[in-house]
């Protein structure tokens, strides 16, 4: 942000007030005026002297805060006042009494959730989870809290330039795996779409940069298609006395993404760049009928896919979206998405839960009451006092985007589940003792295996006994969060009289030994055997996975009782030669912080080369790993484990001397005689680079192929792909992760 004076700011502040008070007005009652203004006036006297890191006066975040709740969300006065003394608690000298006494128990609930977390305990912990898990644990009591939350989620994004890099990657990567999936559950999809975008934006810059431009580039091209598209769909609307809004909306910018990702395309040939919405203003009771009519005109205009019809009207998703989607061959043989959907239907789809209020007792009631049993199940899942914040995130993030099913027990009732749940999970959602006994199921009348899909209509019963409980196996068949949290703590207890064994053991061969029982010790135990917790360890050593001489083994490794202390971190890093030997490498490869010394190697689940964005990611005993920024396990680090983070980047000075580097590539193409001589001739003879295998596939015409190359830095591998891209009849070129299905273990 620019230097502004005094004066400038305060008149900039007063106009940023009066856009709230604007923005406030259609929800606003008698003397709710007077309440923002004094909420307003707490805030302005408590943050005074803070500036944020951009520079600005404190107080301008709260008000933006605010403003996005009443805007962008439509909350109501509570939630104004709420979101403007957000922070109020948490970096001033004011008190949640203080509050209270001026605004109420309610304003001073909400205040407490909304204030973060501190001092978490335990270095093993994620502050980011236990903090998302802590606003959670609030939902049950006023779902405004979490509300509130994504809009100071939202801004904080929108300002994220002015942070370091190490704060915008783990800011950006927590966002996408915590917040964007919340928002997405609770029917907010213009916020969901623009925290994707801003996480994308700081996690792939270039990428994102790049597809930002050429959306730019096309949009008078799309806007022209739109209206050569809705020209006779307008005019049959027309003639019908229809009275109808019609919006066109490019596709988001990481959804854009995700698809040239997924499918190997470039961006253009992703055709559905945009979607037409069709806004039917009608009275609640025709609005069914009314939406349907005009899927008639649509469709008799042009051919629709029948693959591809969604009816969210007949059964609402169980966040409470409403709509008919189809898509539709328009002019020049494009394929177009048509959203059709009345007035309170696209406001429940923009707002989503956040129009519960205006909404309360209407239509609206039923997708209220879904969001109230998943906001019910949340406090189930949360209650369990021995989940792990990090390992439930896992589990319930799951359960944030998919698709749902819909299934009825033997007397007809409706049950929703995420696609792909389980017979075991229905189980479960029916009752915790039921999915506990859970001995069997009958779908359909015929018996199922307890990991048999549900489809949609199924009609499913289950069979329990009073001598069935859980195995380990049961975590293969559920997706459900609430099932897999519920078969993880009945296991645990079983669990934990074993590990209780195993750590006996363990304690009497260190004394054996002669060594200091501390963590430090018992980690390196840990990380011998290649283990994530000493849990795990202890667990081993109690069921016998783990023998007595096992450990001899491991005490022997660590030559004397020194080396099972943390190493101080001053080997130099190393690398593959090109002769696939490992070889030592000057230690200015790669610089992490500001250090030149540090002990890192690269994480084989991403396999950065020079060029990459990348990262580094502090473990316990196993110096740092370094991580490209889009390495998915990179993006999971990020999000639950933010202080161990720390930057790093290459050393350019030297990246003449560097050794190659093993990276994958995936190829395919029409298959033609000496497609194979042609690819290795540029390869070998153009580039001169070493190949460690290839593979190539023909079927019917078609070749699919995957090439394991030892290459310089990302800029050899530009030019190699340019270069292959380019042959006769080659389709598509792209990298792969040579090791990416690997798992990473944060040590």
């Amino acid at each position: 942000m620019q230097s502004m004076d005094a004066e400038s700011e305060k008149k900039l502040l007063i106009k940023e007030y009066r856009n709230l008070l604007k923005a406030c007005r259609p929800n606003m009652e008698k003397g709710d005026k007077s309440l923002i203004r004094q909420a307003f006036n707490m805030a302005l006297d408590a943050h005074s002297n803070m500036r944020r890191k951009s520079g600005e006066l404190y107080i301008f975040h709260p008000l933006a805060v605010a403003t996005i709740c009443a805007n962008e969300i439509g909350l109501d006065t509570t939630s104004i006042i709420c979101a403007l003394l957000h922070d109020i608690v948490e970096d001033t000298d004011v008190s949640l009494e203080d509050v209270e006494a001026q605004f109420g128990p309610k304003v001073s609930n909400i205040i407490d959730g909304l204030t973060k977390i501190s001092g978490v305990e335990g270095k093993t912990k994620s502050m980011q989870a236990e903090n998302f898990r802590k606003i959670l644990l609030t939902l049950a009591d006023d779902v405004r809290v979490i509300l509130i939350k994504l809009a100071d989620r939202l801004h904080n994004m929108r300002t994220l330039d002015s942070m370091t890099r190490t704060a915008q990657l783990k800011i950006a990567s927590e966002t996408m795996v915590l917040f964007a999936p919340l928002a997405h559950r609770l029917g907010l999809y213009s916020i969901k779409s623009e925290l994707e975008d801003l996480s994308l934006k700081f996690t792939e810059p270039a990428i994102y940069k790049d597809i930002a431009q050429k959306l730019q580039e096309t949009k008078l091209q799309r806007n022209k298609y739109i209206r050569r598209f809705m020209y006779p769909i307008e005019e049959a609307l027309d003639n019908q006395g229809i009275i109808y809004d019609i919006k066109g909306r490019p596709k988001s910018i990481y959804s854009i993404y995700n698809k040239i990702k997924k499918q190997n395309i470039p961006f253009e040939e992703v055709y559905d760049l945009f979607a037409i919405r069709i806004i039917v203003d009608t009275g609640i009771e025709v609005e069914k009928s009314d939406c349907w009519k005009v899927y008639s005109i649509v469709t008799d205009n042009y051919t629709p896919n029948p693959a591809r019809l969604r009816d969210w009207i007949s059964v609402p998703k169980s966040n409470g979206y409403e709509s008919l989607h189809t898509t539709v061959m328009g002019p020049a043989g494009r394929w177009v998405e048509v959203q059709i959907r009345s007035l309170r239907m696209d406001e429940i789809a923009e707002r989503g839960y956040a129009a519960h209020w205006k909404y309360k007792d209407t239509a609206a009631t039923a997708a209220d009451k879904s969001t109230e049993d998943w906001i019910v199940r949340i406090r189930e899942t949360l209650e369990n006092p021995e989940s792990n914040a990090i390992d439930f995130l896992d589990d319930f993030k799951l359960n944030f985007f998919s698709d749902e099913v819909y299934v009825f027990t033997p007397k007809g009732d409706l049950y929703t589940l995420p696609a792909n749940a389980t017979a075991l999970d229905f189980a479960f959602e029916i009752h915790t003792q039921v999915g506990v006994q859970c001995l069997g199921a009958k779908v359909n009348h015929k018996l199922v295996p307890l990991s048999y899909k549900l489809k949609n209509g199924d009609q499913i019963e289950i069979i329990t006994s009073k001598k069935q409980s859980p195995t380990e196996d049961w975590l293969n068949y559920v997706v459900t969060a609430k099932a897999k949290s519920k078969i993880k703590s009945t296991l645990k207890d079983e669990r934990r009289k074993v590990a209780m064994d195993g750590k006996e053991i363990l304690v009497r061969k260190f004394k054996s030994a002669g060594l200091s029982w501390n963590n430090e010790n018992v980690n390196r135990v840990v990380n011998y055997f290649k283990l994530q917790t000493s849990s795990d360890l202890y667990y081993n050593l109690g069921v016998g996975k783990l023998d007595k001489s096992s450990l001899t083994n491991a005490f022997n490794f660590f030559e004397s009782a020194e080396k099972l202390h943390v190493k101080a971190l001053t080997k130099p890093a190393h690398v593959k030669g090109t002769n696939g030997n490992v070889v030592p490498v000057k230690p200015d490869l790669v610089i992490v912080g500001e250090n030149l010394e540090l002990d890192y190697s690269f994480a084989k689940c991403c396999n950065a080369i020079p060029g990459d964005d990348i990262f580094g990611f502090i473990t316990i005993g196993d110096g740092i790993k370094i991580h490209r920024t889009n390495c998915p396990n990179g993006m999971r680090l990020m999000s639950n484990y933010g202080y161990r983070i720390i930057r790093a980047k290459w050393g350019m000075d030297h990246i003449a001397e560097i050794k190659t580097f093993p990276v994958g590539i995936k190829l395919t193409g029409i298959d033609s005689m000496g497609i194979v001589s042609k690819i290795t001739d540029i390869i070998s003879k153009e580039l001169q680079v070493n190949m460690q295998s290839l593979t190539i596939n023909s079927n019917a015409g078609a070749f699919e192929g995957s090439i394991i190359l030892y290459i310089y830095d990302t800029q050899h591998l530009d030019e190699l792909l340019k270069k292959i891209k380019k042959l006769p009849g080659m389709d598509s070129v792209s990298r792969f992760q040579v090791e990416d299905k690997l798992p990473v273990v944060a040590n």
